[in-house]
């Protein structure tokens, strides 16, 4: 496969807002599916039917964090949305739960931009502390998050919803024993 040509910027960040949340969380889909392709490129496979609890479930917090005004999009010059962050709660805790960027326009810094309006977003709604799960043995994952200010934490530090997800994580994603819980203090 060959590498798609790269989108120049400049690239803006926005709240998502649509008219068709369904039609929204299609396109969230591609770009999430067009990003795991870096994951092949690791060995880590994962093709889950759309009808498969995990794909609905994520849909479903999807669709609810873009009700919400809770999923940041990229939008580049030549295609609406190159990116996007979704966030909501676990525990009453800021979520970070998924954060994607389409190959064609990685190496702009749209991760780290979309991480900080999350930041943002949630500290502005009194949020003193930001979590996600990720992969621990990846670069542009754990490594990436903590040169973001996020730091590993132990499972037992986490409560029962974010025990939860890493659990189902762990049950469906290929490598469970590398998810891993991080958090950023705001």
């Amino acid at each position: 496969m060959s590498s798609p040509s790269p989108i120049p910027g400049p690239f803006t960040l926005a709240v998502a807002r649509t008219q068709s949340v369904d039609a929204l969380v299609d396109e969230l889909m591609a770009i999430d599916d067009e990003a795991s392709e870096l994951f092949r490129t690791a060995g880590i496979t994962l093709d889950l039917p759309a009808a498969h609890p995990f794909v609905v479930a994520e849909r479903t917090r999807w669709a609810r964090a873009a009700r919400e005004g809770q999923v940041i999009v990229a939008i580049g010059p030549s295609r609406p949305i190159v990116a996007f962050a979704a966030h909501g709660t676990l525990d009453g805790l800021a979520y970070l739960d998924q954060l994607a960027v389409r190959p064609s326009a990685m190496r702009n810094g749209l991760g780290q931009r979309l991480t900080e309006a999350v930041v943002d977003d949630v500290r502005s709604r009194g949020a003193r502390a930001l979590w996600l799960t990720t992969y621990g043995h990846l670069s542009w994952n754990a490594p990436f998050y903590e040169r973001l200010g996020f730091a590993r934490v132990h499972e037992s530090e986490c409560g029962p919803e974010l025990r939860a997800t890493l659990a189902d994580q762990r049950r469906v994603l290929p490598r469970p024993e590398e998810r891993v819980a991080m958090v950023r203090a705001l």
